[in-house]
């Protein structure tokens, strides 16, 4: 936990610093904040003074962790509401459709990783590497255009932007994701929007993902099946599928536990360029036109919520891992 808490304070560090590099003066950070090219020096004066922005570096940065402590990120420049009000609306959507992306990959990649490893330098294993190596070699954004271009405007079986139809009047808001919202609303007409809207972001993320699950996989699944216990088990006369279900499958996952995790972070930043080819407008969208703008107190604040999705992952992560492997209960 402790190294935990060391990590995200560091990484609120480099991003502060990383601003204050590209905006070095207090004029240039309060220009900022105010928005737009029409100021007066006595509104860029009082923005300094009522934000600290003369003060010594480390006076900011402490101040500006004080605050975070206590659930205050601050006001958005850009749109001039707290940022936690933003943060609450943005979020779930990314989460969303991240977290069901991220389970396809998962799947996807083992299925493909345990078969190209059961049947290693056969047709199988030929395929589907070459699969997943183009989809891993490939930009994300060209992978998004590409599924786009085919399923959207070629196939015109899915559409090619917006979460939903934006004709249809959405839920209300309980959860702030939208798919659970419906379902609790009963409002399966947008639902079913919802779920044709999300299929291309999903699919871009979990194509662009998969290949490093399936390398992981295979490289796993090979290495148990040569173990001197799952020889044994072909001894005794159990199926290739007995064996493979019983023995080399729960062996071969522990590895992808901890990789989901490291994915969940590839994910997120993958996101922001899902987000702005799909119209899609979540986190990713967020971080896209706070960055763009250069507003300084979304970029902070959003890396911060990035850093702390990534750190419960990893925990996550370790719970599963004594859950697959009960020999870590022991450490």
């Amino acid at each position: 936990m402790v190294n935990a808490v060391i990590t995200l304070i560091m990484l609120v560090f480099i991003v502060f610093l990383l601003v204050h590099i590209i905006l070095p003066t207090p004029q240039a950070m309060a220009k900022v904040y105010i928005g737009g090219t029409h100021f007066t020096q006595a509104e860029i004066n009082a923005i300094i003074e009522q934000y600290g922005l003369n003060k010594p570096l480390y006076v900011q940065f402490l101040n500006y962790l004080i605050n975070v402590f206590h659930g205050n990120f601050g006001i958005d420049t850009l749109y001039k509401v707290p940022v936690m009000y933003l943060l609450g609306k943005f979020i779930p959507i990314t989460l969303e459709f991240v977290i069901i992306a991220i389970i396809l990959q998962v799947l996807l990649g083992i299925f493909t990783g345990s078969v190209a490893g059961m049947w290693r330098n056969r047709v199988p294993d030929w395929v589907i590497k070459a699969l997943y190596l183009i989809t891993w070699a490939m930009p994300v954004f060209l992978l998004a255009t590409l599924l786009q271009f085919a399923f959207a405007y070629y196939a015109k079986v899915l559409p090619p932007f917006n979460i939903a139809n934006p004709l249809m009047i959405p839920p209300k808001t309980i959860t702030g994701f939208p798919l659970i919202d419906a379902a609790i609303e009963g409002d399966w007409p947008y639902f079913d929007s919802l779920l044709q809207h999300m299929v291309l972001p999903v699919l871009a993320i979990a194509f662009a993902g998969f290949g490093i699950t399936t390398r992981i996989m295979r490289a796993s699944t090979i290495d148990v099946l040569d173990k001197d216990y799952v020889k044994l088990s072909y001894m005794k006369g159990l199926s290739s599928w007995q064996v493979f279900r019983k023995t080399v499958l729960r062996n071969s996952l522990i590895p992808i536990i901890t990789l989901t995790a490291l994915t969940f972070g590839f994910a997120i930043a993958g996101a922001v360029v899902i987000e702005e080819i799909f119209i899609y407008k979540g986190m990713g969208f967020y971080l896209y036109q706070s960055t763009v703008s250069l507003d300084y107190v979304a970029i902070l604040s959003t890396t911060l919520i990035v850093g702390i999705s990534v750190i419960i992952a990893n925990f996550i992560a370790d719970i599963l891992y004594a859950v697959v492997d009960p020999r870590v209960r022991l450490e």
